[in-house]
């Protein structure tokens, strides 16, 4: 289970370093809290913020179940795809929002197969 701690301390520093992003986009585009519109550039630095944590809210527990129920190590390494995802997700959104295909679809179906493989070991554990 250490392998998915590392993996759960990476996300949620990767998702620190976006909340950081976002402040400092703030201050570049001059736009003052509480707004959250003002800049499109920050906007969107905003919005893969939030996305992120929308998907963390399932990831996270998926990733620990996985690894209890199924395979930690498995787990970890899927749980990287996932942390790879959002990297690629942020810097093709921040540019081109048209382009966050990849990123998005690898750090979400990663989460799927987190949850799924989670779901189906722990139901084989209860059998």
């Amino acid at each position: 289970m250490e392998y998915i701690a590392v993996v759960t301390m990476l996300a949620l520093i990767e998702y620190l370093t976006f909340q950081y992003l976002v402040g400092r986009a703030r201050r570049t585009y001059g736009v003052v809290a509480p707004a959250t519109t003002g800049n499109a550039t920050f906007e969107r630095y905003y919005r893969v913020q939030q996305n992120t944590i929308e998907q963390l809210v399932v990831f996270l527990p998926s990733l620990w179940l996985f690894g209890l129920f199924t395979n930690p190590v498995l787990g970890a390494l899927i749980g990287l795809v996932y942390i790879i995802g959002r990297v690629l997700y942020l810097r093709s959104y921040v540019s081109d929002p048209d382009k966050r295909g990849l990123g998005f679809v690898l750090g979400f179906l990663a989460t799927v197969i987190l949850a799924l493989g989670a779901l189906g070991g722990a139901i084989v554990a209860v059998l």
